[in-house]
């Protein structure tokens, strides 16, 4: 395996085989012998069930990457197998560095001993000296914030103060591999952004990050890339971008229509994001020798179209004519930061729906979601009933408060579909705008906060 690899997956595939009756485990023991002695072919008494399926993957080290799939894909089990707490039926599996893993809650904990014994335990499976866990203990405890349950049995903790115990331990062992199943959607909101900021920093001294997430937000903010797995087959990797839209058009679309889908996905190239090529306007130097600057004006540029939009299956509904105008109807794409937009589309009904409601999402080049709104807070607020053959014209107006760069629109119609709501329509990066550079605009980061500086001299 090359030095520049920290993991190398090759044509892994786990098989488990699933008995619909008890005795049908002890019939598979002992028939098969018989039928063989006697000259019979052997049968088998249960059905296999494949995990996972021909899976290869190689991720460099100091990469993040992300894995995204629905439930039963074969995330979990790929992990397990990568760590080496499960044995693969076929395939290898090589690693270069120290793994720190956070599988399952409380996965290695002994429920009988206090946190302190766990802490000293599982930083011994990960190679920590006594000497070592003793200089971190106070790091590791002040961490996940437990306070005296330090010194309880772990039998008496909740899930949250399990995880937390487990994830400290986990991130302050100073891992050069970190993998972690569906841990970060566990505590609450300051514990998820101070785990968040310990991954950042381990991020930046060079570990490779592995971890599994349903949070598509979390995979655009994290991953360098991303890995879709279903029914234990990888389909795609790529840009966490690419992979987390189809991922979600997967997870939406209707039971006939995912074996296509899946077949689209296969087939799809590697998708590289057109407007990264996109030059913003540079502004104006302060030594400007025309003595003025030069006037912001907003305008349309045809050739700002997105080639990343995805669509999910129409389940009765299409949307159509998505725009973003001026509020005197002015069709623009080149906008100014602060000023009042509208975003429109129309949505046309071709079958009968229920409890509807219409919305849009602005999100960043990466995907990152920024915000956005819905034409009502619950069913209950929603269009009670839609007839076929409707049409609806749908309106957003917003400020633009995004400072300069390059941003995307969605567009989303959900309903009722049986017992449940999903989207009848959506489309993902249908629209796409620039926002114009500003010399006199004193703002940073990606949202203007219209942070208002005063300087006064302080005397004492």
């Amino acid at each position: 395996m090359s030095s520049e690899i920290a993991i190398k997956v090759e044509n892994l595939s786990k098989v488990y085989q699933i008995y619909d009756q008890p005795r049908d485990r002890l019939k598979q023991f002992i028939l098969p012998r018989v039928r063989g002695l006697v000259g019979k072919l052997p049968k088998s008494y249960f059905r296999e069930f494949w995990a996972l399926k021909d899976v290869s993957i190689e991720i460099k080290k100091g990469e993040t990457v992300g894995i995204i799939g629905r439930n039963g894909s074969g995330k979990s089990t790929l992990l397990q197998i990568i760590c080496g707490t499960l044995t693969p039926t076929s395939g290898s599996v090589e690693t270069r560095g120290r793994i720190a893993a956070l599988l399952e809650l409380g996965s290695g904990f002994n429920p009988e001993f206090t946190g302190r014994e766990n802490v000293y335990m599982n930083a011994a499976v990960l190679g920590l000296s006594k000497e070592e866990v003793d200089a971190r203990f106070d790091y590791i405890t002040a961490f996940a914030d437990i306070g005296d349950f330090i010194e309880q049995p772990v039998k008496t903790y909740s899930s949250g103060m399990m995880v937390r115990l487990a994830f400290a331990v986990a991130i302050n062992v100073d891992p050069e591999i970190l993998i972690i199943d569906e841990a970060l959607s566990v505590g609450d909101e300051l514990f998820q952004r101070k785990c968040f900021s310990r991954i950042e920093a381990i991020r930046a001294s060079g570990a490779t990050i592995l971890f599994v997430s349903h949070s598509g937000g979390a995979i655009v903010e994290l991953c360098d890339r991303a890995v879709l797995l279903d029914y234990g087959e990888k389909l795609a990797v790529g840009t966490p971008k690419l992979i987390v839209g189809r991922y979600q058009k997967l997870l939406y679309a209707p039971s006939d229509k995912q074996e296509s889908i899946r077949d689209q996905i296969r087939k799809a190239e590697e998708y590289v994001v057109a407007s990264a090529n996109i030059v913003v306007n540079k502004p104006l130097e302060d030594n400007d020798p025309t003595g003025y600057r030069q006037e912001l004006l907003e305008s349309f540029d045809p050739n700002l179209k997105p080639s990343s939009t995805i669509e999910y299956e129409s389940q009765g509904a299409y949307i159509q004519s998505p725009a973003i105008q001026t509020l005197e109807g002015k069709h623009v794409n080149n906008m100014i930061r602060g000023r009042t937009y509208c975003y429109t589309y129309n949505v046309r009904f071709a079958e009968t729906s229920s409890n509807v409601r219409f919305g849009m999402m602005i999100k960043t080049i990466s995907g990152l979601e920024l915000g956005g709104g819905a034409s009502a807070t619950s069913a209950k607020d929603s269009l009670a009933y839609v007839e076929a053959g409707s049409n609806y014209r749908v309106k957003f107006q917003f400020c633009c408060v995004l400072n300069a760069g390059v941003y995307f629109l969605n567009a989303g119609v959900i309903g009722d579909m049986g017992a449940s709501e999903t989207y009848i329509h959506r489309l993902i990066d249908i629209c796409m705008f620039r926002v114009q550079s500003d010399a006199d605009n004193l703002a940073t980061g990606i949202v203007d906060f219209s942070c208002n500086p005063k300087l006064e001299l302080h005397k004492e």
